[in-house]
């Protein structure tokens, strides 16, 4: 059985950390594996350059030239799309080639076309996709609700890789350090993180680190000037050992307008950073509130440092929270149960002679 996997580019985010993760661990006697992704940071991560492709940003007629010519070399029978975009490669590249290629595609985050017409992309996705793997239930649940057929719907929970995210199991920092790790966007909501660390000025030790980079950069930058509050928060800029930044920290918080299932969730609960988290999209399948982490309704600056003087305040708790979080994260959240489930999906699409 031969596999391609599609994704648009390979800059820092979720799907493409995703489609690095399984590029770097599948592996089966009984399949071979093809990769192909638009340029970006995460480049260097590609292990398998002899199996894998640069596509062209927006050349995407160039682009489907190039993948067909590895469907049709390699007999690829299965293609993985990691986007819409790349749905909409594979559908034009079973139509250029006339093969009865099958189509898998994970969908991570909200797209335009769902935006923008939810009964033309449901439809699209009933015709022409054999399987959706979503990243959270809550996911599959919008799916269902615009119209897309629950058969073909499977979800699978982004993995942390155990070996990489390793439990800190003592702390000795005398300050109390509060982290952030996202892109500097709008969606993030940033500006709010801010806002706590500016209530929760007062608290003796206690300091705010947003690790990331993005168009909202200077936007927060000159916040923190505004507030006067550049003694008590840092911008560390791009984060490349992530591990280590959500290790150093006390508390992680995140505090989103919308997310599906962010991955920065599950390597705080690896590591044993407690998680203080706005409630949206799928973070409460991962997050227990009171049990592995706390939740919060709405964008309450109070609440937040509410939060946050509990766990300072209570090292019992913080433990506790901090053991049962990588539990979790070890039962139902790991790379390897990621992989394997993944891998099930191909199989159960392999033709048998």
């Amino acid at each position: 059985m031969n596999v391609l996997l599609l994704t648009d580019k390979l800059s820092f985010g979720g799907a493409e950390i995703y489609f690095c993760k399984l590029e770097n661990h599948l592996e089966h006697p009984d399949i071979n594996f093809f990769y192909a992704a638009g340029p970006g940071d995460l480049q260097d991560r590609i292990e398998n350059k002899a199996h894998y492709v640069e596509l062209t940003k927006e050349k995407h007629l160039k682009n489907l030239m190039k993948l067909k010519k590895i469907v049709n070399m390699n007999g690829i029978s299965l293609i993985h799309a990691n986007s819409l975009r790349m749905v909409l490669y594979g559908i034009a590249l079973k139509m250029m080639t006339r093969k009865s290629i099958k189509l898998l595609y994970t969908k991570h985050n909200i797209t335009w076309l769902e935006r923008k017409n939810r009964r033309i992309f449901s439809s699209l996705l009933n015709r022409f996709v054999e399987r959706i793997i979503t990243v959270s239930n809550y996911e599959k649940k919008s799916l269902l609700e615009s119209g897309v057929r629950e058969e073909i719907i499977k979800t699978i929970y982004n993995g942390v890789d155990l070996e990489q995210f390793i439990f800190r199991e003592t702390r000795e920092n005398q300050e109390f350090n509060v982290g952030v790790l996202a892109r500097l966007s709008k969606e993030k909501n940033l500006e709010f993180f801010i806002e706590v660390a500016r209530k929760c000025k007062g608290m003796n030790n206690v300091n705010f680190f947003i690790g990331g980079d993005g168009p909202e950069r200077k936007k927060l930058e000159a916040m923190i000037q505004r507030h006067g509050l550049s003694k008590h928060v840092k911008m560390l800029g791009t984060i490349n050992n992530p591990e280590r930044f959500i290790r150093d920290m006390d508390v992680m918080l995140l505090t989103s307008n919308r997310e599906v299932f962010p991955m920065v969730i599950l390597e705080s609960m690896a590591v044993g950073t407690p998680i203080i988290s706005i409630d949206r999209g799928g973070i409460s399948e991962a997050l227990l509130e009171d049990q592995t982490g706390y939740l919060v309704p709405d964008h309450s600056t109070v609440a937040f440092q509410e939060k946050i003087l509990a766990l300072l305040e209570d090292s019992k708790k913080h433990r506790d929270l901090s053991m049962a979080a990588r539990r979790r994260v070890e039962e139902e959240f790991s790379l390897k149960k990621m992989v394997k489930e993944t891998l099930q999906e191909y199989l159960d699409r392999r033709d048998i002679v």
